[in-house]
């Protein structure tokens, strides 16, 4: 059939009959070009293209753009139409089916919908996270026991910047008690961290870091005054530079770590004080670690340390040479099987030699690592061993070997429900002397609910357990509730 068209220069209407026709016609040419087949990707695994075919335009009207008038069969790269695939249904090849999720559980429009956006400041983003709790207490020790009921205050926050190159991140946390009733010694802390990375290169990567810490001296530490009402305060001041750099198949790293320690005075029962500054010490190390590729996803290291201790008093109140050398060396392998699995864990054995000969060397096998696992979406589980050397104020006495055990589990409940599980286990050996070996216990659970993206209503129960080869057993069992305001 001819299409009808209209004479430009006459100016009456065409007769109804006429006007039909060519309505008629003008469908029958267009609407067939109106229908286009979306692209889906090929069984083989080439790349599905579109057959571009010529479209009829209407005179006096503008073509559409190419891509809402492209039609045509659909055809992977060897040019083979993937509608003539019988494994292909030609209904599922021209519709636009929803991706399903990994694990087959529903998708949600925004995962992080309980998450504070922060607080911009230029090209840096504030978090802050205010808490409030009240906590009842409950400390037995042989036949002693003390009670309290306490407030805690909680205030932390994170600062990131925002740079499309090098990054700062500066972390800080406090907790301050006060007791309600009952009497019990308060806990205060607080750390401050700042990290800055420097991206020097593709391969090339160097950190930056500068911390405080503050803690009081738990009154169940072996190195704690037994008859001081306040336990002292510890502060630590630490400073760190580090690189990084990828050989290829080799990947290797420097850093250096400086400590400074103050103790302050503890406070005695009978309403003295008792000074402590003859454990004030610096102490630096300097750690080598090289890894081989075996490939992306592991990665076998070695590593190597070695470090001083300087205390500020050559002898302490006892007349013993405190300061030491440390040397420590592991091997071990790193694992990145994605989210679901990743981490590392390493065998080694380590060493302190004091400058004093009646101190014996602290020294033993260690054995470092963390495991983080996700078994399902919404499920965190976290394992970690750990070794460590503490140095003893006991006359006669070098120090422990500490050996920690720890898990710890997160799970969604539901989307705005979080339950929180933890356990650790900690064996503390004295090498040489006459202090007792010491087993801590700690075990704990606790729910989040968040009421909204900013407000969330938290729940903690807690038990710790230690027991000593000489002396009584300590029991601490604490519960608290509180409000955790987020930004």
């Amino acid at each position: 059939m001819t299409p009808f068209y209209p004479r430009t220069k006459r100016t009456t209407l065409a007769r109804p009959a006429a006007t039909a026709a060519w309505l008629m016609a003008s469908c029958a040419l267009f609407l067939p070009q109106t229908v286009s087949a979306q692209a889906l990707l090929p069984a083989s695994g080439g790349t599905a293209t579109a057959t571009p075919n010529t479209t009829t335009v209407l005179p006096g009207t503008t073509p559409a753009p190419d891509a809402a008038i492209t039609t045509g069969s659909i055809s992977t790269d060897a040019g083979e139409p993937l509608l003539n695939d019988p494994t292909v249904d030609e209904d599922m090849a021209r519709t636009n089916l929803r991706e399903n999720t990994v694990d087959g559980l529903r998708s949600q429009l925004d995962i992080d919908r309980n998450d504070a956006q922060g607080v911009r400041f230029g090209s840096f983003v504030l978090k802050p996270t205010l808490g409030q709790t009240y906590n009842f207490e409950s400390n037995k020790t042989g036949s002693s026991k003390e009670k309290r009921s306490y407030l805690e205050t909680g205030l932390k926050g994170t600062l990131t910047s925002d740079w499309s190159r090098h990054q700062l991140t500066v972390t800080g946390e406090g907790t301050w008690q006060r007791n309600v009733s009952g009497s019990g010694e308060t806990e205060p802390t607080a750390d401050l961290e700042a990290a800055l990375r420097l991206d020097l290169s593709e391969q090339t990567t160097a950190t930056l870091k500068a911390g405080y810490h503050f803690e009081r001296e738990d009154s169940t530490d072996p190195n704690a005054i037994s008859n001081a009402s306040v336990q002292s305060g510890i502060d630590q001041y630490t400073l760190g530079a580090g690189i990084e750099r990828d050989f290829g198949i080799l990947r290797g790293s420097a850093k250096i770590d400086f400590d400074r320690y103050v103790y302050g005075s503890a406070e005695l029962e009978n309403g003295g004080t008792l000074s402590l500054k003859d454990r004030n010490r610096n102490a630096g190390a300097v750690t080598v670690r090289v890894g081989y590729e075996l490939s992306p996803a592991l990665i076998p290291f070695i590593e190597a340390s070695a470090g001083k201790s300087i205390y500020d008093l050559r002898k302490d109140t006892l007349g013993f040479e405190r300061s030491y050398d440390s040397y420590g060396a592991r091997a071990g392998i790193e694992a990145d099987l994605g989210e679901k699995l990743n981490g590392e864990i390493a065998l080694g054995y380590q060493t302190y030699r004091f400058d004093d000969n009646r101190l014996n060397d602290l020294k033993g096998f260690t054995i470092d690592g963390l495991v983080r696992w996700s078994p399902q979406r919404g499920t965190d589980v976290t394992y970690g061993v750990s070794t460590g050397i503490e140095p003893s104020t006991t006359a006669g006495e070098s120090g422990a070997m500490v050996y920690t055990l720890s898990a710890n589990a997160t799970h969604e409940l539901r989307s705005a429900l979080v339950a929180r599980l933890s356990n650790s286990l900690t064996l503390r050996n004295f090498q040489s002397g006459t202090s007792s070996d010491e087993n801590v216990w700690a075990t704990g659970a606790g729910l989040t609910w968040d009421l909204n993206r900013y407000l969330a209503l938290t729940g903690d129960v807690s038990y710790e357990h230690t027991t000593r080869d000489s002396g009584p057993a300590t029991n601490i069992a604490r519960v608290g509730v509180g409000l955790t305001l987020r930004r």
